[in-house]
């Protein structure tokens, strides 16, 4: 068979055109809506469903459950895109493979941070920054849950979150630190010059909480509870933030890892006492277990394991 320059060139277009209609599939999946999924691709919305109907039509199969507006995609559809991002991962890492070649580092590194662990990542994306200049960073704070569901489906590169976790069996996993945790008030006079606390006296004081349904408020739960006691918070609240505002502006107490005191006006601002007896959980990065890793992800977990966190972060401390 003779190729012509017209087969070759006729050849990648509808490579790059099927890779195309991969990629309104991905962005349909997470927008769950036409319109919107049309915006993430800069496309219009025929164009975006013309191209969907032309995958159905290719394999023959219903991909898109559709009524007056998009209602998810059937059992075949769902297939088809779990291939599709295997597919738009795997071009990325050949593009990634590529671009390494010719000694650049270049590419978005998707990273996704518990709550928690959310003041650590500029001490690892700094890391990166330094030593990969075409290195970008895409950051997003998610719960455990959340992560793990976008690592599966390769919307995520690379998250940050505790160790105990039992699901994690299904995922690569690297220890970056032990955290430990403290109470927290507005000025070592609320605590009289206290250098510990016991878990059972720091139920007794008026708290600032995370959430119950946060990992970090589940490891507390079950400290106090090993200590014989319980707690009843005065306010609760998912956003770190707000915690240290509630600390800081209306007196109230709080339990964080000691890794939050990282942050400059936690640091400066508040009176940090060490519990006891010690709590310590592992935090640390979890990655699909997928090989062989992009070249972008490689580069970034070398740079992230060179910082010492532990150090740095048992420096806090009081």
């Amino acid at each position: 068979m003779k190729c012509t320059r017209r087969g070759i060139d006729g050849a990648k277009g509808a490579r790059s055109m099927f890779i195309r209609q991969l990629s309104y599939l991905v962005a349909l999946s997470q927008a769950q809506h036409f319109r919107r999924a049309a915006e993430l691709c800069n496309v219009s919305q025929p164009t975006l469903s013309g191209a969907i109907r032309s995958i159905e039509e290719e394999f023959g199969l219903p991909i898109v459950r559709r009524g007056r507006r998009f209602e998810g995609f059937t059992p075949e559809g769902e297939r088809v895109l779990a291939w599709a991002r295997q597919v738009l991962a795997d071009c990325e890492g050949l593009r990634q493979e590529a671009s390494a070649s010719r000694r650049e580092v270049s590419g978005c590194l998707r990273i996704g941070a518990i709550p928690t662990a959310l003041p650590l990542v500029p001490l690892l994306t700094d890391a990166c920054l330094r030593a990969f200049p075409g290195m970008r960073h895409e950051v997003c704070t998610l719960s455990a849950t959340q992560a793990l569901r976008q690592l599966s489906e390769l919307d995520l590169d690379v998250g940050l979150s505790y160790l105990d976790d039992p699901r994690l069996r299904e995922f690569e996993t690297i220890s970056l630190f032990r955290e430990r945790y403290v109470l927290i008030a507005r000025d070592e006079t609320a605590l009289a010059g206290r250098t510990s606390l016991s878990w059972h006296e720091a139920a007794r004081l008026p708290l600032c909480l995370l959430t119950g349904n946060m990992q970090c408020r589940q490891g507390i739960d079950a400290a106090l509870a090993r200590s014989g006691t319980s707690v009843s918070p005065r306010v609760e609240t998912d956003s770190l933030m707000a915690l240290y505002a509630h600390v800081r502006c209306a007196g109230l107490y709080s339990i964080v890892p000691h890794s939050v005191l990282c942050l400059a006006e936690m640091r400066d601002e508040l009176h940090a006492v060490p519990l006891q007896p010690a709590l310590y959980r592992e935090i640390g990065l979890i990655l699909h277990e997928r090989q062989p890793r992009s070249p972008l992800l490689d580069a970034a977990v070398v740079a992230f394991r060179s910082v010492d966190l532990q150090s740095r972060l048992d420096a806090l401390l009081p």
